[in-house]
């Protein structure tokens, strides 16, 4: 399964970064311009970070973890690489994937419940 894992990824876990992210200030109901100016970024630098075009840097990754009173080590779980001979980081990587997917499923069914009850 792992392997199936890195071939899908392409070596690195930077599709799940990018799903925390985005999870993450979806969560906290932020737009993307009110994020960026939160965190003193431009919108089109978080739109192109949510949508994997660009990685963060350990700079952005640290704003993120102070403005969402988050630990840094919790961000850097969605960064490992999952080339890593070392089983320990394969399957940490796997975790986080497993994690993200059940965040996004978490997000899908809250929104699904909050349309219901406007209805």
């Amino acid at each position: 399964m792992i392997h199936a894992l890195k071939s899908k990824h392409k070596g690195t876990t930077s599709g799940m970064n990018y799903r925390a992210l985005k999870l993450i200030r979806q969560y906290h109901r932020l737009t993307q311009a009110d994020l960026a100016e939160e965190l003193k970024l431009s919108k089109s630098f978080i739109s192109e970070l949510e949508n994997g075009n660009r990685r963060p840097s350990l700079d952005v990754l640290e704003k993120y973890a102070a403005y969402f009173q988050l630990p840094l080590s919790s961000l850097m779980l969605f960064s490992e690489e999952l080339e890593s001979d070392s089983w320990h980081e394969r399957s940490r990587a796997f975790m986080a994937s497993k994690v993200i997917n059940m965040l996004e499923w978490l997000e899908e069914t809250s929104r699904d419940s909050t349309h219901e009850i406007k209805k």
